[in-house]
């Protein structure tokens, strides 16, 4: 390519204080985990770092708050070569965190406290605007407020700009406000609580799917974890295997998938080809433990890709 794909992420910037155990304390009760990680999350900046890694410049925009995670929090987007231009400290508010505890399987459970991620407002999109008309791609999620992301889905719109938004954590969402987006990218759950369809298997999966084109969204993508992923628009429904893992925290997954896929498709990779890689970048993330340093740079996600890429079945 002429030059590197511009990805703009507008979304959260959290710390992430993850536990390990082999089994959660009930009520009143206090035990001992096994090991403790503490790290830089935040579904936004997860994104903004797959991307970069994966080869893009990326610009963040992001509210962060005046404790000790502020600061270091935009100092780790210079750290990573992501432009922190629009990020700023919000006075008086704590920092996004999200206690994550994870099992000896993998699986993990995040409670996220927004803080100042919900002072992510629409007239700082406005002030980045510059920044974001330069865009292939602007990626959102659900951890600011709604308002901002119906603003900025209707300013990619406006001005031609891929937009890739991911509905996590889900909650009631006006569907009206998301018409014409490009890509809309839930997890299992996430489709279940949008649409109201109980997703049980990959064809509950593609109902969910279906349900939201017929309401105007051009392409969805179910990530399906374990099953690996389902495209759905209009004329195609594509399930996606995955590639075989031995996955050790699965934390952050999807955020690699999205932030990678982002990147694949503004280097021009067709679609469902990119779709793929994303399954592959997304599945060696939960190979390691913690979230942004779990994810593949591009020489050695590449390096995977070539020795990977005939076989994408779970034995």
């Amino acid at each position: 390519m002429a030059r590197r794909p511009r990805i703009a992420v507008v979304g959260s910037a959290n710390v992430d204080l993850t536990t390990f155990a082999d089994q959660f304390p009930k009520p009143g009760e206090t035990i001992f985990g096994k090991e403790f990680h503490l790290g830089f999350g935040g579904k936004g900046a997860n994104q903004a770092v797959a991307a970069r890694l994966c080869g893009a410049d990326v610009f963040m925009v992001a509210r962060v708050g005046s404790d000790l995670f502020g600061p270091a929090t935009i100092e780790n987007f210079k750290k990573l070569g992501i432009d922190a231009t629009h990020v700023e400290v919000v006075e008086g508010l704590s920092s996004g965190v999200a206690p994550i505890f994870v099992e000896p399987n993998g699986q993990n459970r995040i409670l996220v406290v927004k803080g100042a991620n919900d002072a992510l407002k629409p007239a700082d999109v406005d002030a980045a605007a510059k920044m974001l008309k330069a865009a292939d791609c602007i990626v959102l999620q659900f951890e600011i407020p709604l308002e901002t992301v119906y603003y900025t889905v209707a300013f990619a719109r406006k001005h031609g700009i891929r937009c890739i938004l991911n509905p996590a954590p889900a909650q009631p969402v006006d569907m009206r406000a998301l018409t014409d987006l490009d890509y809309f990218v839930p997890n299992e759950s996430e489709a279940e609580t949008i649409t109201g369809i109980a997703v049980r298997n990959v064809e509950d999966a593609k109902k969910c799917a279906e349900k939201l084109v017929e309401g105007g969204i051009r392409r969805v993508i179910v990530t399906l974890g374990a099953n690996g992923s389902l495209l759905v628009g209009a004329g195609v429904c594509d399930h996606l295997p995955p590639f075989a893992m031995k996955s050790t925290d699965s934390t952050g997954a999807g955020d690699a998938f999205i932030g990678s896929f982002a990147v694949f498709l503004a280097e021009g990779i067709l679609e469902r080809e990119a779709v793929r890689r994303a399954n592959l970048y997304a599945g060696l993330s939960t190979t390691g433990v913690g979230t942004q340093k779990s994810f593949y740079g591009r020489a050695r996600y590449d390096a995977e890709w070539m020795a990977r890429s005939k076989t994408a079945a779970v034995p």
